[in-house]
């Protein structure tokens, strides 16, 4: 295969294969594509938390999103000297103490954030996919305004950003992506979160998850669409041209956020991934081809906003045993003893060299 191309073909089996390949193959780095990857915890046989950040830096991992505030893995993240960047949850449930009071979110911020002086924050994402229907969703923003606060009153507001995670189910229509828009039901609720975050210059944290979509409708959906494999232009819109659905869906969202009024806004994909068993199309090859292509393809932007790399998260780090249901145990880049399922481009120590551990 051609390194610079989409993953398509079965690699060999080997152990190790160690290639220098010179200053051509810097643009395989990984953090040009700003890549991280989500440390779910729904397991009873997953490593110590400072073996998995071992892991991350092992793997040049240098981003991690981190669902809610464990302390073992803050302070493993402190304790390691990484360079690892931190994306931390506000686990929906906490969500109505935070909007609260203003104490409540100070405290939250000192006991989670600033007591931990060696870890590198990078956002704060308050809540996950809380739905319009969903007893949380009225305290979502007051809480986000509230940890704002408290993060400028520790001074940390030039370093970490407050926003929060949502799903591409709160999109009224999707096709085609130009004309995009949220629910009208949902407007009510999204547009201050969204008038909130561009007055603050931050970006919407979307989950895109192709998968969901190509199983839902695999006879309108083709498989190669979903896997970033197509050989040609599957959708025409207008003059942006789509071969791969998760550059549809991001653009449908940057659509729908300009209708509210987040023209100015960027995304950044909070979690993508591919299951590798559990479902319709859900193979340890899809799983493979989907990653490893999104991981190449996220340097180079989408057709609505090209050349513009997206900070996206793969979920996720590992096979969790404790997800529901069966499809949910299966996300992992890597079981449980810390091996990888399936080769990706993700091991690069230095610009010069690139290294594949190879099962």
């Amino acid at each position: 295969m051609a390194f610079n191309s989409y993953v398509t073909e079965g690699f060999p089996r080997m152990t190790k294969v160690l290639l220098l390949l010179g200053l051509l193959m810097t643009s395989l780095h990984v953090t040009d594509a700003q890549i991280g990857v989500c440390y779910g915890t729904l397991g009873d046989n997953l490593p110590p938390p400072e073996e998995v950040v071992e892991l991350y830096s092992q793997n040049n991992i240098q981003r991690m999103r981190l669902y809610n505030p464990n302390p073992a893995v803050l302070q493993a993240l402190g304790s390691a000297g990484s360079n690892i960047q931190l994306m931390l949850g506000v686990p929906n449930g906490a969500l109505q103490n935070i909007a609260a009071s203003q104490g409540n979110a100070n405290k939250w911020v000192e006991t989670y954030v600033t007591n931990y002086t060696k870890v590198k924050f990078r956002y704060i994402a308050v809540g996950n996919e809380v739905s319009l229907s969903s007893s949380s969703a009225q305290f979502l923003l007051p809480a986000m305004k509230n940890i704002n606060s408290a993060i400028s009153a520790a001074g940390l507001d030039n370093q970490i950003k407050v926003s929060t995670a949502i799903e591409t189910g709160v999109l009224g229509t999707s096709y085609p992506p130009s004309a995009s828009s949220f629910q009208s039901e949902a407007r009510s609720f999204l547009d201050p979160i969204i008038s909130f975050l561009a007055e603050n210059g931050v970006p919407l944290l979307v989950n895109i998850y192709p998968y969901f979509s190509y199983s839902a409708n695999p006879q309108d959906i083709s498989l190669d669409y979903a896997l970033f494999t197509a050989n040609k232009v599957i959708v025409q819109d207008g003059q942006l041209e789509y071969r791969n659905l998760f550059d549809s869906m991001v653009d449908a969202v940057y659509s729908a956020l300009e209708e509210a009024g987040g023209d100015s806004m960027d995304i950044v994909v909070s979690e993508s991934g591919w299951p590798s068993a559990g479902g319709t199309g859900a193979t340890l090859d899809n799983a493979r081809i989907y990653n490893t292509n999104l991981i190449q393809h996220v340097k180079g932007g989408t057709p609505k906003r090209p050349a513009k790399a997206i900070e996206t998260y793969v979920f996720a780090m590992f096979d969790e045993n404790h997800e529901s249901p069966e499809l949910q145990k299966h996300w992992g880049l890597f079981l449980p003893n810390k091996q990888s399922k399936y080769p990706l481009l993700c091991k690069i120590p230095t610009a010069t060299q690139i290294v594949f551990s190879i099962e």
